[in-house]
């Protein structure tokens, strides 16, 4: 006799098979989470770095006849997109990890 590879076949139609529900599984893990988790605190360190006055502020206040050079400081220029840059490419992992 030959084994059946095929679960549905008209020797079985019209009985009833006893087949269990299968349950619905999630595709995210506890490790996903967590490097999402990781990756959006980049992303939020990151435009936290980024804040700070613009280049027409003084002590808190515009003035249009000041200039502030710390719009070009390298921790806005260089680090803070840095950090945006990394936690995205966490959270691009954190989707694609397998469970």
């Amino acid at each position: 006799m030959s084994k059946k590879t095929n679960k549905f076949s008209a020797d079985s139609f019209g009985k009833e098979t006893a087949e269990v529900p299968q349950e619905n599984t999630f595709y995210f893990g506890k490790q996903n989470f967590k490097w999402m988790l990781i990756g959006f605190a980049c992303i939020v360190v990151g435009f936290l770095l980024m804040m700070s006055p613009d280049a027409n502020t003084v002590d808190g206040k515009y003035d249009a006849n000041a200039w502030n050079e710390g719009i070009f400081s390298i921790r806005r220029i260089r680090i803070a997109p840095l950090f945006v840059v990394v936690g995205f490419a966490i959270e691009v992992y954190a989707i694609l990890k397998k469970k």
